[in-house]
């Protein structure tokens, strides 16, 4: 895929809303956070923002925050994401890439790996992550709406934008050892990941996180989601499609 073609959206012919929502979520790393204020007006606020294994956004948020007080009294959020939050660089109007507005609830989060998750994709949030008025929060989907280009506005339920995790404990357990491993042993390949299959620009491309229906990779502040060929819920399989990913790339030079 050349860099001047949207990340998300591929072809009419191949236009799939849910995962094209779904990619969207995964490659993100800014939004546009929407709570209530106590007099009922919306208040929006720009955010960092990475997912859970399931797809499930994340975020690492200050108590003394306004956004985070209005939580506190009422937990309803919207979620702004676009493709400028992903890619900076795409080319034309900021109209003509997709968005996906998704509705939800929000609640702190104490799942220490998801936390790692966000960490990775922010390293400059680790000085914060610590201090005693930051914490964790999760976005609870419970629908989402897709403007992805002409004739293609699809409401999206919340199954459709979540991974399926139970029977993946295993391929979830092994992630943070996949991410390091691969990284020091195998940066070579993590980098054709990026320039070969998703036709990335070179670049210092490090994987960040591992799921059971793809990785997500990053270089200079840019997120790209790899999706893997078929489901994986062990470790084994992780290691399996590791090599067999690897194996691909060298079919062909890189085209970033």
């Amino acid at each position: 895929m050349s860099t001047q073609t949207s990340p998300a959206v591929a072809s009419a012919e191949a236009f799939e809303p849910a995962r094209t929502a779904r990619r969207l979520m995964r490659e993100a790393t800014t939004g546009a956070l929407g709570t209530l204020d106590p007099d009922g007006a919306p208040y929006v606020s720009l955010v960092q923002v990475a997912g859970f294994a399931d797809g499930a956004p994340m975020l690492l948020i200050s108590g003394l925050a306004r956004h985070t007080r209005n939580l506190l009294a009422d937990s309803r959020v919207s979620l702004l994401l676009d493709e400028r939050g992903v890619s900076g660089d795409l080319p034309g109007e900021a109209l003509t890439q997709a968005r996906l507005s998704l509705t939800g609830q929000a609640s702190p989060s104490t799942d220490e790996a998801a936390h790692a998750r966000f960490l990775r994709r922010h390293p400059d949030a680790a000085m914060f992550a610590g201090f005693s008025d930051f914490g964790f929060w999760r976005i609870e989907p419970s629908g989402a709406h897709l403007v992805a280009g002409f004739g293609r506005i699809v409401d999206l339920a919340a199954d459709e934008l979540l991974t399926r995790l139970p029977g993946a404990e295993g391929a979830l357990a092994a992630e943070s050892s996949a991410v390091e491993h691969m990284n020091e042993d195998h940066g070579d390949a993590v980098i054709r990941y990026a320039t070969v299959l998703l036709g990335a620009p070179a670049g210092d491309w490090r994987l960040i996180d591992v799921d059971p229906e793809g990785c997500c990779l990053m270089a200079d502040g840019k997120v790209r989601r790899l999706d893997f060929p078929r489901r994986i819920e062990s470790r084994e399989d992780l290691h399996k499609i590791m090599v067999e990913l690897a194996r691909q790339t060298r079919s062909g030079p890189a085209v970033g």
